[in-house]
């Protein structure tokens, strides 16, 4: 997952154009938002149940801080990130992925949320360099994910101490997702349309620190209401 470079928590007062009330009425009347790639769109949903979240993604994408950045991370069996500031005008072979917009947020895990496919969540710093466990301000992943056997969720019942409900593993079995991260990692959005896209970036080669041999990025996202 994400691995940050010189990162602390900002005050919350960074985020405070996202917090107004009037913004909030009018972010939660919003239908959804289109990531236009190289490789097509991506249409998510964020959710009312992470405002913080959700109102922050909305208020960079209207700032247009998401635009030509690169999809610097791509992981089989895993997803795509995207969203650090330091890739838009990454020369080729760069290690990227480390800037953010120069705050974090605070987690907020939703019980019964789960990282199925389709999930959009946020990365952040591993637990020794973030104890709070306090999320980036801009960087996401999206969620495509693998099937899993009940003998794996076991085993990662017994080495992150989380129960699966019995949903959890049926979705775990027959759609798939990314089961390490729950109960760790926020989430707050899914694609409703686009998977194939997110599908194809999956399969791109990548070097070994994940970043596509092929630059590919997010042209712009469009919001739709």
């Amino acid at each position: 997952m994400l691995r940050k470079k010189n990162d602390t928590p900002e005050p919350l007062e960074m985020l405070k154009n996202t917090s107004n009330e009037k913004i909030a009425a009018e972010n939660r009347k919003i239908k959804g938002l289109v990531l236009e790639t190289d490789y097509g769109n991506i249409t998510i949903k964020l959710f009312n149940e992470t405002p913080e979240y959700r109102d922050n993604f909305i208020r960079l994408a209207k700032e247009h801080y998401f635009d030509s950045l690169l999809i610097h991370r791509v992981i089989a069996d895993f997803g795509i990130q995207s969203g650090a500031a330091d890739t838009r005008y990454a020369v080729p072979g760069a290690n990227v992925g480390w800037k953010g917009p120069g705050y974090t947020i605070p987690a907020h895990i939703v019980p019964g949320v789960y990282h199925k496919r389709g999930m959009i969540g946020s990365p952040r710093k591993p637990d020794t360099e973030n104890e709070r466990q306090r999320s980036d301000g801009s960087q996401f992943y999206i969620v495509s994910g693998r099937k899993y056997f009940d003998k794996g969720l076991d085993e990662l019942e017994e080495i992150n101490n989380y129960k699966f409900s019995a949903e959890q593993r049926q979705v775990y079995k027959t759609i798939g997702g990314a089961p390490h991260l729950d109960g760790s990692y926020t989430i707050f959005g899914q694609v409703t349309s686009g998977m194939d896209v997110v599908d194809k970036i999956v399969q791109v080669e990548t070097d070994r620190r994940w970043r596509p041999l092929e630059d590919i990025r997010i042209k712009r996202v469009r919001i739709l209401k």
